[in-house]
C-alpha cells in the first residue's frame, strides 16, 4: 500500500501546491491536504480515496451528515468536522459573490429573482427553506438559510424568519423553499406555514411580498396566484 511516505518529496501534495498552485492538486490530494495525516493501517491518500468512491462527487460529499462521514475506516469527528467547516466556508464565498453581483437588482416580479434563487439551491437534495430580506426600494439585503429538511408547520416558526428579517432591517421578505421532486404544486403545510408568516409580518410591520416555490424547471408564486 503506497503511503505519503513512499511518494518522493517534490511530488508530495503540499510541495506540488507550493510549486505549481493549488489548482495542480487532484481532489485526492486537496483532501489530504486538510486531513494531514491517515490512522495506523490507513494512510491519509488512502482515506481521501475511499471518501471519493463512497459520495461519488463534491455535490453529494458537500451534502453528507458527519455521521455519514465517520462510516470511513480512519476518518474519525474531528476529519468529518474539517470537511463539514471547508464546505461551508464555500458555501458562504459563493453566497458572498452571488450577493454582491445581484444587490442591484430591484425584485418587482418573481421573474427578478428567480434566476438567483434557483443557482442557490436548484442541486440541494433536502428541502431548503430561505428568506430574502429586501430594503424598502426592493433591493436585495441578504438571503439567509432559515431551515433544512421538509416545510413542515409544525417545526416552521415565524420568530426565526422574522429575526433574521430584522437584523438585516428589512422593509419586506420573499420566503422561499426548493422541491426536491420537481413538484410545484404547495402542500398543505406550504399554505399553513405562508399563512402563519403573512399575519406574523402585518403585525411587525414586515411585509412577505412572496413565497416561491423553486424547482429546475421553474417556481410558483403565493402572490401571483394571489394566495397573499
Amino acid at each position: 500500500m503506497t503511503t505519503l511516505n513512499d511518494v518522493p518529496n517534490e511530488e508530495r501534495p503540499r510541495e506540488r501546491l507550493i510549486k505549481y498552485g493549488v489548482e495542480s492538486l487532484s481532489l485526492q490530494e486537496l483532501l489530504s491536504l486538510i486531513f494531514g495525516r491517515g490512522v495506523k493501517g490507513e494512510s491519509v491518500a488512502i482515506i481521501s480515496q475511499k471518501l471519493i468512491g463512497l459520495f461519488g462527487s463534491l455535490d453529494k460529499l458537500s451534502e453528507a451528515s458527519v455521521e455519514e462521514l465517520k462510516t470511513i475506516k480512519g476518518l474519525g469527528l474531528a476529519k468529518a468536522c474539517q470537511i463539514k467547516a471547508c464546505f461551508e466556508i464555500s458555501k458562504r464565498l459563493i453566497k458572498e459573490e452571488s450577493l454582491n453581483k445581484h444587490k442591484s437588482i430591484i425584485v418587482r416580479s418573481p421573474k427578478d429573482i428567480f434566476p438567483l434563487l434557483k443557482e442557490k439551491i436548484i442541486n440541494f437534495h433536502k428541502e431548503y427553506y430561505m428568506a430574502v430580506s429586501l430594503d424598502n426600494r426592493n433591493k436585495i439585503i441578504s438571503i439567509d438559510i432559515i431551515s433544512i429538511g421538509t416545510l413542515n408547520s409544525s417545526l416552521i416558526h415565524p420568530r426565526e424568519t422574522f429575526e433574521v428579517a430584522i437584523k438585516n432591517h428589512a422593509g419586506s421578505i420573499i420566503i422561499c423553499h426548493n422541491h426536491p421532486s420537481g413538484e410545484l404544486i404547495p402542500s398543505g403545510d406550504d399554505l399553513v406555514v405562508t399563512n402563519s408568516l403573512v399575519k406574523a409580518g402585518k403585525l411587525l410591520g414586515i411585509e412577505v411580498a412572496d413565497h416561491l416555490i423553486i424547482t429546475k424547471d421553474g417556481y410558483f408564486s403565493f402572490k401571483e396566484k394571489k394566495i397573499i
